[in-house]
């Protein structure tokens, strides 16, 4: 299975030969990985990496329901949908982005942004219908009070644990792909950021059993996220399209406001309520002071970081404009007076009647 065009062999295992074929090695360890639970003595290794592990089964007015919790497990599926992550990577950036580029001739710095905002597009397009679809299907929309509510929420269900472990292995996964896709120096730290960030928040919700409040915010973020790539994609095929980016602004700022207003909702008033304050590990249960001040501050500082952000970016945004509407305006009352083309037969007519004049006098 090829997922690039080599127009040049590289000797095995140096630099460009891992770079070019990194798609096909990990695609070779997946399928290792599926032919371990053919046999029955590599079967239950194979699992650990396949499906999540931790289930217990309770009993409730449903029936009989299998819930999940975290352990040290959860690394080996992390992996596992680590190379996936790179697998499906290397899929879009080959028979989609590749090909766009193609026709749209953009330069270097373009194109970086250009496969970035492209890859982040299907990402956030599909995690923020999923949870979303998480979402009404828990009910937690329907019943906010169920975001804090029976804290701590340590049993979770298959799709819950199943896309928090898929959204550590692609953020964990975007960390070699800046090696792999070759980004520029001045890229690497701007990326580097928000993947640390994501990587923080998630793990945070997940290990602190905040799963709920978690799953609110991340679709939130999503969506956000999803209207400004969408916005920088059709402003790289066209410059003119600027309409989304105001769109796109409207709700940056909403999701700033209902994160911090979700937050305090929950983690400082709901919490802070509940009965079972205290620390205990086997229960799963970090409701304290300390850690509740703790998560509030992190998420305050992000929210405030993305907002200072945002307003520099709208201010070159808006210094950009005036320039361009200036340097119109200036060329537009300097335009060059063309001056007056007359005809070859005028000029003959008059120099003929000229040398008459002079030959009468």
């Amino acid at each position: 299975m090829a997922f690039r065009r080599r127009n040049k062999s590289y000797p095995f295992f140096s630099q460009e030969f891992l770079i070019q074929n990194h798609a096909d090695i990990v695609f070779s360890l997946v399928i290792f990985i599926l032919i371990g639970l053919m046999f029955e003595a590599t079967a239950k290794t194979a699992i650990l990496f396949i499906q999540p592990q931790y289930n217990v089964t309770t009993l409730s007015p449903e029936g009989e329901v299998t819930l999940y919790h975290y352990g040290w497990k959860d690394c080996a599926t992390i992996l596992f949908y680590f190379f996936i992550a790179i697998i499906l990577h290397a899929v879009v950036q080959e028979y989609l982005l590749d090909k766009v580029n193609r026709r749209l001739h953009l330069s270097k710095s373009k194109n970086t942004k250009f496969n970035e905002s492209g890859q982040l597009c299907v990402f956030h397009l599909v995690s923020s219908v999923w949870s979303f679809y998480i979402l009404i299907t828990e009910g937690y929309l329907l019943h906010p009070s169920s975001l804090w509510e029976n804290y701590p929420h340590v049993h979770l269900r298959f799709q819950v644990k199943f896309f928090y472990l898929t959204q550590l292995a692609y953020w964990l996964h975007a960390l070699p792909e800046l090696y792999f896709q070759k980004v520029r120096k001045e890229e690497i730290s701007r990326q580097l950021q928000y993947i640390c960030l994501y990587l923080l928040h998630i793990s945070a919700a997940y290990l602190l059993n905040l799963s709920r409040v978690g799953l609110v915010l991340l679709f939130l973020q999503y969506v956000s996220e999803l209207g400004f790539h969408i916005a920088r994609l059709l402003y790289f095929t066209d410059e003119n399209h600027q309409k989304m980016f105001d769109m796109w602004a409207v709700s940056f700022v909403f999701t700033r406001m209902s994160t911090l207003t979700l937050m305090f909702l929950s983690v400082g008033f709901g919490l802070s309520r509940a009965e079972n304050q205290g620390l205990d590990l086997d229960m799963g249960n970090f409701n304290t002071v300390l850690i509740r001040m703790t998560v509030l501050l992190l998420v305050c500082l992000t929210q405030s970081w993305l907002l200072w952000k945002f307003i520099r970016f709208q201010l070159r945004r808006w210094r950009e404009f005036r320039h361009e509407q200036a340097v119109r305006k200036k060329a537009a009352t300097k335009q060059p007076l063309r001056p007056l083309k007359r005809d070859s037969r005028e000029f003959k007519c008059d120099s003929g009647a000229l040398w008459n004049r002079n030959k009468r006098n």
